[in-house]
């Protein structure tokens, strides 16, 4: 029996309990609607379905490892480890902020997985973990444990597996990438295959751009970078994406690089341009009386594709 035999025969079998059950065939419509969005969310492609959730903080270490990776992609790798994206904790005030901000515990084992919403973008691998795992992140971020921290960060596989399609249903053992690899070298991911948004800003805005986040016991919106781009520079008539200002010739620092004073001053130059205009002249304010005045007119205007700063 092919598939689309199975489907027929399911909603005939749903035709013929609702109406024993309903009476009319308005009921049996407005029921077997019900019934059939209830079917399509219990049966529908979950990647996680057989991946049972990380119990350790190691384990979520080991699951999300690529290492490995460097072995053909070296040069990537080495400019990823350069990127913010390698130090999603640690780097910035992410560190500070979790120690000293409105979202901290003051118990490890009060953290957990609804009451860190900053997990959802700077470490999202927290999706696959426990409770257990979010205290004992927090208990590296209480006690300064740079070492772990360094750990926990945005990943190849954060991006090329989990964000690589859209609403989060990659395959297992399948990576996303610009284009399809007939043969991947790898023992666990074998098989790579085009991402649809890869190329695209909304491939970015899954994190820069995301909320407001309601689930949490702490409801945030905090990430706004891509409703800029979107609301802003594309009908102000932008059509670069991110990756083109960002990702140029596939540069997987992702630029700019706040460590990196000069860059960002280049950058910060090319984007922000400023005009200072003055008028000076002397006023009379009471007979033979001249006062120096000065009108001084500054006009900074940006060229980027969103607001300078955002996250």
């Amino acid at each position: 029996m092919d598939a689309r035999q199975n489907s027929n025969l399911f909603l005939n079998l749903l035709k013929s309990f609702c109406m024993a059950l309903f009476g009319s065939r308005k009921a049996v419509g407005i029921a077997g609607l019900g019934f059939l969005v209830f079917f399509l969310s219990i049966s529908a492609p979950s990647s996680n379905a057989s991946e049972k959730q990380a119990q350790t903080l190691q384990e979520l270490i080991s699951r999300y490892d690529t290492s490995r990776c460097k072995e053909c992609h070296e040069e990537i790798h080495d400019q990823w480890e350069k990127s913010h994206h390698a130090r999603s904790i640690m780097g910035i005030f992410m560190d500070r902020y979790l120690t000293k901000g409105v979202l901290s515990v003051k118990n490890p084992k009060e953290a957990t997985r609804k009451n860190f919403p900053c997990f959802k973008c700077h470490f999202p691998q927290m999706e696959h973990a426990s409770d257990r795992v979010a205290s004992e992140i927090a208990e590296a971020i209480l006690n300064k444990d740079k070492k772990t921290m360094k750990k926990l960060n945005i990943s190849c596989l954060v991006c090329h597996h989990d964000k690589g399609i859209v609403h989060g249903l990659p395959k297992a053992g399948m990576l996303y990438g610009p284009a399809d690899v007939k043969e991947h070298p790898d023992d666990h991911y074998k098989l790579v295959r085009k991402s649809p948004i890869m190329k695209r800003s909304v491939m970015c805005g899954q994190c820069h751009g995301l909320g407001p986040n309601l689930e949490f016991e702490h409801p945030v919106q905090c990430a706004t970078l891509y409703g800029s781009y979107l609301h802003a520079y594309i009908p102000s008539g932008g059509a670069k994406t991110c990756q083109e200002c960002h990702m140029e010739n596939a540069d997987h620092v992702c630029p700019p690089n706040f460590e990196d004073r000069k860059d960002v001053s280049r950058r910060l130059a090319q984007a922000l341009t400023l005009d200072v205009g003055t008028l000076s002249y002397s006023s009379q304010i009471t007979p033979r009386k001249f006062v120096p005045t000065v009108v001084v007119n500054v006009r900074i205007t940006s060229k980027a594709g969103h607001r300078i700063p955002d996250g």
